[in-house]
């Protein structure tokens, strides 16, 4: 299955235009934001909890990241509420579910091979909040080879500054203007390296989740 499997190419998926699509397992569905191959794949995706639902133990080969947008999900025992960062290593596995319901971003195989420790980020912690020109950074992940962190911006300023990289973001709260049309809550977007759009937060101002320096420049480097 190929979704938005051209990462030349830049790529939206409003809010308010999700298209659930059932997973394997009942009482969790998914809208599929990006995806290379079939249920073991290199994959971006909004993932639905029912209350109660549950998925079976599993392996992620190619580790997992999730930062969770609303309920409470849980796995192996431990409950991370709405705001939570998750960071499971290559290799790692995992039960994950929620009793009250949850939604979920997560994203499938994109971690490097070396990457061996998990990482846990309450970003509902002050403490976690830097100040950066004007506009609070919260950073989640950094190495060689990506960044990731979520930035919380006051209205009308603009999204990116000074880069050119490659880019992906997704709308925590509040929305975002583009040229040509305003993007709500849970919109996702992704741009090639050297493409910059005129994006500015609206006007109750944005926060977003933003990661940068992992993004593959063809379809076929991109297979898992």
């Amino acid at each position: 299955m190929l979704v938005n499997a051209d990462f030349s190419q830049p790529a939206t998926v409003a809010g308010d235009d999700y298209h659930w699509v059932a997973s394997p397992q009942s009482g969790v569905e998914r809208v599929m934001l990006d995806r290379l191959g079939g249920e073991k794949a290199r994959a971006t995706s909004i993932v639905r909890y029912a209350p109660r639902s549950s998925f079976p133990r599993h392996l992620h080969p190619g580790g997992e990241e999730i930062f969770v947008l609303s309920g409470t999900f849980s796995e192996d025992g431990n409950h991370y509420p709405a705001g939570f960062y998750l960071r499971n290593p290559p290799g790692s596995s995992h039960q994950p579910s929620s009793h009250e319901g949850a939604v979920i971003f997560v994203k499938l195989w994109q971690m490097q091979a070396h990457e061996s420790e998990p990482v846990r980020v309450d970003t509902r912690n002050a403490d976690a909040w830097r100040h950066e020109h004007g506009r609070a950074v919260c950073p989640l992940f950094e190495n060689h080879h990506e960044q990731v962190w979520l930035e919380r911006l006051p209205a009308g300023q603009p999204v990116f500054s000074n880069t050119d990289a490659a880019v992906e973001l997704l709308v925590i709260d509040g929305q975002i203007d583009i040229p040509d049309r305003s993007l709500s809550q849970g919109s996702w977007m992704r741009f090639p390296a050297g493409l910059r759009p005129v994006i500015t937060s609206g006007a109750e101002g944005a926060t977003l989740f933003i990661k940068t320096g992992h993004l593959p420049s063809t379809l076929e480097h991109s297979k898992p």
